[in-house]
């Protein structure tokens, strides 16, 4: 299983669940942050600790925070990136930073949504990055319960990619990771960081 964790960045998504990362660090769990340029430049110093820690794999989760097309299609509510100039700039920008920062070559990217079109999606491989969906949005933005993502974590499947948030330390995300910690390693799931990016 492995488990990522996106930083959104704006107005409601640039603070940290300290209590979160504690739990990851505390459990020798490995995880993939996802990371946006918004919340990197709120959360510099933090963001080369993450960088500099191998339990942790660090991923690029955009520059502007929206969905990759070039048609600039809105999903749930958010416009995407209009054009390839956009998407590559969506993309890069981001990467810039993040390479500026910490040394760290991030080589797999989360859009904002987690939307891409086929165009994008061959654009984002012509960059050599690899496109990280999931398999269980289990704290559904950090609007969930405490219980509720816990038996999502617990129900996802062998290999499965679960999505949660690390930017709402007053959500229930936290206190739903450290109780299904113990459930998940009761059934004998194991934890890795997303492997090395494969192209067609």
């Amino acid at each position: 299983m492995s488990l990522t964790f996106d930083a959104c960045g704006g107005a409601n998504g640039s603070l940290v669940d300290v209590a979160l990362l504690d739990t990851l660090r505390r459990e020798s769990i490995p995880a993939t942050l996802f990371l946006n340029e918004r919340w990197v430049r709120d959360n510099r110093q933090l963001t080369r600790v993450l960088a500099s820690d191998p339990l942790f794999q660090i991923g690029n989760h955009g520059t502007r925070h929206v969905p990759l097309s070039v048609n600039g299609r809105a999903v749930d509510g958010v416009t995407g990136t209009t054009n390839a100039h956009e998407v590559v700039k969506e993309i890069l920008h981001n990467q810039h930073t993040l390479v500026d920062l910490t040394g760290t070559q991030p080589q797999w990217f989360r859009s904002g949504t987690g939307y891409y079109d086929d165009v994008a999606i061959e654009i984002a491989a012509q960059l050599g990055f690899g496109l990280a969906g999931w398999t269980v949005d289990a704290d559904s933005g950090a609007t969930t319960t405490p219980h509720q993502i816990a038996d999502a974590m617990v129900d996802a499947p062998d290999g499965a990619i679960v999505r949660l948030r690390m930017d709402h330390p007053f959500g229930g995300t936290g206190a739903g990771l450290k109780t299904a910690i113990p459930r998940l390693r009761e059934r004998g799931a194991y934890f890795t960081h997303l492997p090395q990016p494969s192209f067609p």
